[in-house]
Parts: structure tokens; C-alpha cells; sequence
């Protein structure tokens, strides 16, 4: 099992998360609720993972060190944004 950060940002308009995986290149999703985004961000790892497997593609290890975008949206985030961080296995 991988373990993956995710970046979740709330979007008031939609009220609803944003979900990305800096570490997997186009692996995004969302979530009415934080519960929600990250169920549905574990399913879009894995489904990730295995299309990356499919086509023989290198599948990224993250590590224990958390990617740089996941730290630069938690920096540049205003006040009014909710942006959080969670680690996700998949």
C-alpha cells in the first residue's frame, strides 16, 4: 500500500473540496466534506496508480517527506481560503 499527501481546498461557491495529489501528476478529485474528498481521493489514487501500471508508466513514491506543492498551497493560501493536508493510503 502507497501512502499519498493530498491537498484539499474548500471552495465556498461550490461548497465543496478540491482534491490533488502533488505527487501524482493529474490525479484530482473532490468532496462535498472532508470525509467525502478523501474516500473519493483514495479511489482516485488507486485508479490512478493502476492506469500508470496499465500503460507500464513509472508510478511516483512520495516517501515520508511532504511534496513541495502541498507546501506552497498551505504558504500561499489568503486568510479567507481553507486549504488542509492530509496523507491518504491507497
Amino acid at each position: 500500500m502507497r501512502v499519498y499527501t493530498v491537498v484539499l481546498e474548500y471552495d465556498s461557491e461550490a461548497r465543496a473540496y478540491s482534491v490533488r495529489v502533488p505527487s501524482l501528476r493529474g490525479c484530482y478529485t473532490q468532496g462535498d466534506t472532508v470525509e467525502g474528498a478523501l474516500s473519493n481521493a483514495r479511489e482516485a489514487i488507486a485508479g490512478h496508480i493502476a492506469a500508470l501500471e496499465q500503460v507500464g508508466a513509472t508510478v511516483p513514491e512520495e516517501g515520508d517527506k511532504l511534496p513541495v506543492a502541498a507546501l506552497a498551497a498551505v504558504a500561499g493560501a489568503r486568510g479567507d481560503e481553507r486549504v488542509l493536508l492530509s496523507r491518504v493510503a491507497a
